[in-house]
């Protein structure tokens, strides 16, 4: 298995995700032409279209991509993404290929659609999770159609997935993340060296893992003590909802 993150517009992630058969799946294509030139390139065969959510900044291009490769089955959580053809809910799977697996994740809230898609290559064991805005590295997506509960279970939810499944999100928002959480943890040790990674390095995604976020992710860590203190709340939910709200106001 082999995923490749290609940049749109300023910090959007588009993805080609490759079996060891050269057949790919396309994840988010807002620049269908770049990333239909980057498949050409890596001389893969696309044959299936992936919508994190229906944001344009992430669904925009699908009709484009589909003209240019098509046939494709392109799976979404709703027909809010433009061409969708398989709608996908909550334990759908399909498969990439010969050896990847692809599990489908309702978790709802940035939007009432967002769909996570964990992978696993059954070849080598390689595993990874296609977040959209959903979740990002030591941060998570604004709550525009959904509630500080639907966060809280969405989390919880991908918290649950093996700790060495590399997160693939929707967007570069590493060092923004990484500097609002140390407004909540400022001691948390992994906190520090991922603001170091971030500022050295422009693509952080892949680079971590579920069990990183475990130990950094500060929308994932609502029973510490910091968590509390920072918010003034002891429910988990209301220290989500607390920690959104400070977030948006930085």
């Amino acid at each position: 298995m082999k995923v490749i993150p290609i940049q749109a517009r300023s910090d959007n992630w588009m993805y080609l995700l490759i079996d060891s058969s050269k057949q790919a799946a396309v994840v988010d294509p807002y620049d269908a032409n770049k990333i239909s030139n980057a498949a050409k390139e890596h001389g893969v065969e696309v044959t299936s279209l992936i919508t994190t959510h229906h944001h344009n900044d992430h669904s925009g291009g699908n009709s484009k991509l589909l003209s240019l490769h098509p046939g494709l089955k392109a799976y979404a959580g709703s027909n809010q993404s433009p061409g969708t053809n398989v709608i996908v809910k909550e334990g759908d799977t399909f498969k990439l290929g010969q050896d990847i697996d692809v599990k489908c994740y309702h978790t709802p809230c940035h939007t009432q659609d967002s769909i996570c898609f964990y992978v696993e290559d059954k070849k080598t064991g390689e595993k990874g999770v296609f977040t959209g805005d959903t979740l990002f590295l030591a941060g998570c997506g604004r709550f525009f159609e959904g509630t500080p509960e639907e966060m809280h279970a969405a989390l919880t939810k991908l918290s649950k997935l093996p700790d060495d499944t590399l997160v693939f999100n929707g967007h570069e928002y590493t060092k923004g993340s990484v500097k609002f959480g140390l407004t909540v943890e400022p001691d948390n040790e992994a906190l520090k060296g991922l603001l170091k990674k971030a500022e050295n390095d422009n693509c952080t995604t892949g680079k971590s893992t579920i069990r990183d976020e475990k130990g950094w992710n500060v929308f994932m860590r609502l029973d510490r003590p910091e968590a509390r203190k920072a918010t003034g709340e002891s429910d988990p939910v209301k220290i989500m909802g607390k920690l959104r709200e400070m977030k948006n106001a930085m």
